[in-house]
């Protein structure tokens, strides 16, 4: 039965979370949706949510949705800001979206201590330091 479904691949899109500005006292950190294709995604439907284990006691975060209509091809939508102190916890994002008739998702997970310093790069399309995850790049095989 499950093998009858067809794979659809999510391919060409990721998941962000870039340092928007910072301060002696304050750093300013936001989600992003990146869409790599070279065609629009529609129909965009995003969960998040946040859990794990903090001072030795489990924790969870509200789960959020966020819906857009449609992100643009080689574009990107701020899904939403995000604290410092839930870098501590895994950060799931969990995305829905349409190519035509065509559904895609995928989980997207910042895993504990991920979204640190050492792991940053220069985010493409957004130009601003931070760590991204997802299928970025097409495979051919």
């Amino acid at each position: 039965m499950k093998k009858d479904l067809p794979e659809n691949r999510v391919e060409d899109i990721a998941v962000a979370v870039a340092l928007e500005a910072e301060n002696a006292e304050h750093k300013t950190w936001y989600v992003y949706l990146i869409n790599l294709k070279k065609e629009p995604i529609e129909n965009v439907l995003i969960t998040s949510r946040g859990y794990g284990e903090k001072d030795g006691e489990q924790v969870k975060t509200s789960t959020l949705r966020h819906m857009f209509p449609q992100v643009d091809a080689e574009a990107f939508k701020i899904i939403e800001p995000i604290d410092e102190q839930t870098f501590g916890l895994n950060n799931e994002y969990w995305l829905s979206y349409y190519i035509g008739n065509t559904i895609y998702d995928k989980k997207f997970i910042f895993l504990p201590e991920s979204i640190i310093e050492s792991n940053f790069i220069r985010l493409p399309l957004i130009n601003k330091p931070g760590v991204m995850i997802g299928h970025a790049v097409k495979i051919n095989k």
